[in-house]
């Protein structure tokens, strides 16, 4: 009886390891620039004394999924699309190098370019700041220019150049803080040919209907290992009934 129970335990902590990670990427469908999280489900086989005796399941985030999502122009000249699978460098919390696809990019009242979500946006030197201006263009290239205030229109002036990164041939993971790094805590290599589409940002690539449907199987899941275990207990209940007229 123990087994049955034990298995049905671990069925529920797969399937609310399956909605919590459902439900993130529910939470982020209208995030710009977010890649959905793969779940993966697996069996853990528990050895017994001579043989294995049951199998546990065990439920994890694994990986993201990079497919592109809808581009939408806005025409901002701050926001960004990256073409093909280039990330955008930027600085964490902890001052290391993290990866994104977001490209809705706010300048702070010091002249910081970040993301919306407060990340510096790298550079060829570092963290891009940039002086008073009277406009600002990025081109297909990533580079950042222009027309300082009072100057001529006619004259922009290159500031600095956004740092995309390819992760083709590296592994990658994402961390708590929403950021891609390469897995082995190394830098992705600066990729040459990237581009971007200036005045448009990258939405979400979550498909909400399905979320949603994948949502409802993870309660049915959830249900039904809650049924198991109560099936395990009245099976036991009616073993004690039996014991009892016995004696």
């Amino acid at each position: 009886m123990d087994k049955l129970v034990d298995i049905a335990r671990t069925g529920l902590r797969g399937a609310m390891a399956r909605q919590t990670a459902i439900s993130n990427n529910l939470a982020n469908a209208n995030t710009i620039g977010f890649r959905q999280e793969i779940l993966n489900a697996s069996a853990r086989w528990v050895d017994g004394a001579s043989l294995k005796s049951r199998a546990m399941d065990v439920d994890q985030v694994i990986a993201s999924d990079m497919k592109s999502g809808t581009v939408t122009q806005t025409g901002n000249p701050l926001d960004i699309a990256i073409n093909g699978d280039g990330m955008l460098a930027v600085q964490a919390n902890d001052g290391s190098e993290g990866y994104t696809r977001r490209g809705d990019l706010v300048l702070s009242d010091t002249g910081l370019l970040t993301t919306a979500d407060g990340h510096p946006v790298m550079g060829d030197a570092g963290p891009i700041t940039l002086p008073p201006s009277d406009s600002i263009n990025i081109n297909k290239d990533g580079q950042i220019w222009i027309v300082p205030q009072g100057g001529r229109i006619d004259q922009p002036q290159q500031i600095d150049t956004l740092k995309i990164v390819s992760p083709k041939g590296s592994a990658i993971a994402k961390g708590t803080d929403g950021l891609f790094r390469e897995a082995n805590g190394g830098a992705l290599p600066q990729d040459p040919l990237a581009s971007v589409t200036s005045g448009s940002v990258e939405g979400s690539n979550v498909n909400s209907t399905e979320a949603l449907v994948q949502m409802i199987e993870a309660s049915r899941a959830y249900e039904g290992q809650i049924k198991m275990i109560s099936t395990a207990k009245d099976i036991d209940n009616s073993g004690v009934s039996l014991m009892r007229l016995d004696s």
